[in-house]
């Protein structure tokens, strides 16, 4: 090997390397917590016995739903003025330690949050919702409404 086509092997590991070290990775959340699309999410709701956890507020809650799931918000948000004891740190003992959990929110933020918290708790089977409620209908997917026409 000459030393032209050596120089060029040698920036090519280099640049290889620093990609690998700089590249974003999509998969990247913090220990314990499993980030999966919505078609995962619909998948593991199928073929799975699942714990649905919607972290939003009774009013997001109320306007549309994933099937199934049980509201127990992390934080007081838009608008919302719930005691202390009604978030999900207060009421982790309601979320099953024997199934796998599926944590969303309307965007994706405030389930990564709960889920963090689950595996603080001890749970280790905690799956975050990329994109939330919002990528769960631009997919598709049908949710419950508990609004009626009128309101």
């Amino acid at each position: 090997m000459d030393k032209q086509n050596l120089v060029y092997l040698a920036s090519f590991l280099v640049l290889l390397i620093a990609i690998m070290i700089f590249a974003p990775r999509a998969q990247d959340s913090p220990a314990g917590i499993k980030n999966i699309t919505v078609e995962k999410a619909k998948e593991l709701i199928e073929k799975e016995d699942v714990f649905i956890l919607d972290v939003r507020t009774p009013s997001e809650f109320n306007s549309s739903h994933i099937e199934g799931a049980v509201l127990i918000p992390v934080t007081n948000s838009g608008g919302s003025y719930l005691s202390p004891d009604s978030l999900l740190e207060a009421r982790i003992d309601e979320v099953p330690e024997d199934k796998k959990i599926l944590v969303y929110c309307r965007s994706g933020h405030r389930s990564v949050s709960a889920s963090t918290i689950l595996v603080n708790a001890g749970y280790s089977d905690v799956y975050n919702m990329q994109g939330g409620i919002n990528a769960w209908i631009d997919a598709g997917y049908p949710v419950i409404s508990s609004k009626k026409f009128g309101d």
